[in-house]
């Protein structure tokens, strides 16, 4: 065979091999949706970075180049389940949306995730926190990747009580994450011999913490801590500065923190808070490189956060499963993912289990003093690194009914 019929050849193998896969895409076109808050508390944190990161994972996948044809789509939830749920079965039914990403909010995320089970789609969690996602209320349709509240307590609340902070007083978002955060994160303060002096709730997207904060001053608890995130955690600790809650001896416990709130406190308030996350931009080569492409494209050029590497590394896994089985069939794909290994430049090499819980090392970070820091987000230090099997909790443990 000559060299010109051989590339032919490969070229029609090729073609054959992509049409196999689109023959098999509901409509030929897989598509995405990215849903999340675009405009209010969380919008940074997640957001249109969530939208880039997305078109990231299509592009670093090489869909086009196996002729297969992606789409993303956006949609704002407003941090509202009733909208969040409005626009799942209007992508599902209407749209032919085959995979819903990141979802931000927690009490949005359970609802998308019913909805997703009964339309029999796929859904990618980056942004909700809720660890009832892989316990009580997982499900076969959904995937839960980037943190979750058990990781958070465990990873933060021992940290904190083993070096002397035993008694705490939780200043709580009143919806499901917050009310998750703090029943994980009061669990893991009791287990290692410590004590919950009092807690107080405040509505989402609160501008004003000065009675909550009070409230948790007068406790005389050597730990606020917050659970709450995004705007709400970047005004509390603002206002507790004010208040001199800190000079006054007590310290602030970031239950959920992310590189944009720091970025937004700027180090002088920020520095010293410790809180865990599951990637930073500054790891290795391969995230750095990821972090200077995503900025160059992200609004205001703002660095990645978790939520928005997680949405990268779940997009590219998911297409990886698409590709395998040669469907997007919503169902077949989760199943799928989960029997494959996870392999990216971000998280690395990690798995996802029978309940939907992906699994990767975490990281105990502590925000810089002004005079560490090298550049505009070199803004953390890694206290150390929890392995995958110990930053989340045990299969075992979790009650979810797909676990036999």
């Amino acid at each position: 065979m000559n060299l010109k019929r051989k590339l032919s050849s490969i070229a029609v193998a090729l073609a054959v091999s992509a049409g196999a896969v689109q023959a098999q895409v509901s409509d030929g076109v897989i598509k995405i949706g990215v849903l999340n808050d675009m405009s209010g508390l969380y919008a940074d944190l997640t957001g249109p970075g969530s939208v880039v990161a997305a078109r990231m994972a299509v592009e670093d996948f090489g869909a086009a180049k196996k002729g297969m044809k992606v789409e993303i789509i956006s949609a704002d939830h407003q941090n509202k389940p009733d909208v969040g749920s409005t626009i799942a079965r209007t992508w599902y039914d209407t749209d032919k949306v085959d995979v819903i990403v990141d979802v931000p909010t927690s009490s949005v995320a359970l609802a998308v995730s019913q909805i997703t089970r009964d339309k029999g789609k796929a859904f990618l969690v980056s942004g909700a926190a809720t660890s009832d996602l892989t316990g009580k209320a997982c499900s076969p349709n959904t995937i839960h990747w980037t943190y979750d509240t058990w990781m958070l307590a465990n990873g933060t609340g021992n940290a904190i009580v083993k070096t002397g902070g035993d008694s705490w007083y939780f200043l709580t978002a009143d919806y499901a994450f917050g009310h998750a955060l703090e029943r994980d994160t009061e669990a893991v303060v009791l287990k290692t011999g410590g004590k919950v002096l009092g807690k107080v709730r405040h509505p989402l997207s609160t501008q004003d913490f000065s009675s909550f904060l009070l409230q948790a001053q007068a406790s005389k608890a050597k730990i606020i801590g917050l659970a709450n995130a995004g705007g709400d955690t970047i005004n509390s600790i603002k206002q507790a500065a004010e208040f001199g809650i800190v000079k006054g001896g007590q310290n602030l416990a970031g239950l959920l923190v992310f590189l944009t709130d720091v970025k937004a406190l700027g180090l002088q308030t920020a520095q010293g808070l410790i809180f865990t996350e599951t990637f930073y931009w500054d790891q290795n080569d391969a995230s750095r490189a990821f972090a200077k492409r995503f900025s160059e494209q992200a609004p205001r050029n703002n660095y990645p956060t978790m939520i928005h590497a997680g949405v990268y590394s779940a997009v590219l896994h998911y297409l990886k499963a698409v590709e395998a089985i040669k469907s997007d069939d919503g169902t077949k794909v989760i199943a799928q993912m989960k029997k494959m290994p996870t392999d990216d430049p971000l998280f690395g090499k990690g798995s996802i289990r029978a309940d939907g819980r992906k699994l990767h090392p975490a990281l105990l970070v502590e925000v810089k003093k002004p005079a560490e820091s090298k550049g505009p987000w070199d803004l953390y230090k890694i206290r150390t690194t929890l392995p995958a099997e110990q930053a989340f909790r045990p299969m075992s443990e979790g009650d979810c009914p797909l676990v036999k």
